[in-house]
């Protein structure tokens, strides 16, 4: 899902950084580690949460998460893995907070749209917050491939999990991962166009609807 690098400002081109720190996977290091990369993440969110993808410049950052300009591209070479990072913690949060033994539905049709819709209603809650994240997932291109991945995951674990009867122990299949993704990959297309308003909140339900149905109704 992943398209052409976007150009950056002047303002968010790189320093020379000495080696990243990682930036994706489990959060790694010190506890002063991870506390500021805690502070640097809530800061990319805020300020995308009030301004859009634009808001977010590398040196503004900085200054909200009472960092270096230098420290934070230690941590995250450029604007677009800071934000697929962001985006990455902000599903794994969603993740943690579902017990797919716990979900609605008596099938898993019911509980894949049920995971659906909390999904994309909590990311159209805020439309400049998920304008930001999205658009840096659409934008990265090979160097941010873990921060993409890690993304791709997660969706994929949610909405495989859903496929799974709740009294079942094992982990989703193959299979269901591959079906997991297709509807993923659905889902973030019809995203974006309710994004850019070419499709209404409405309209996105009933494709995701739509798809779930014709991949699982058998």
């Amino acid at each position: 899902m992943a398209g052409p690098a976007s150009t950056t400002s002047a303002s968010d081109a790189p320093a020379p950084p000495p080696t990243p720190a990682p930036t994706s996977g489990a959060e790694v290091g010190s506890a002063a580690q991870r506390e500021r990369r805690r502070r640097i993440l809530d800061a990319t969110l805020a300020l995308a949460s009030k301004g859009g993808y634009d808001a977010v410049q590398m040196r503004t950052v900085a200054d909200k998460a009472d960092v270096a300009v230098g420290t934070l591209y230690r941590y995250f070479p450029s604007k677009v893995h800071l934000l697929v990072t962001a985006l990455a913690r902000e599903f794994e949060r969603v993740e943690g907070r579902v017990d797919r033994t716990q979900l609605p539905g008596d099938d898993a049709i019911g509980r894949l749209r049920h995971v659906l819709d909390m999904i994309t209603f909590a990311m159209q809650r805020d439309p400049l917050l998920t304008e930001a994240m999205t658009r840096a997932f659409m934008f990265a291109d090979a160097s941010a491939t873990a921060e993409v991945d890690r993304v791709a995951s997660t969706i994929d674990r949610l909405l495989a999990g859903a496929m799974l009867d709740p009294s079942d122990p094992n982990e989703p299949s193959e299979l269901e991962l591959s079906i997991a993704r297709v509807i993923s990959d659905v889902w973030m297309s019809n995203l974006v166009q309710w994004l850019t308003r070419r499709v209404s909140a409405t309209d996105v339900t009933n494709r995701m609807e739509l798809t779930v149905k014709l991949l699982l109704d058998k």
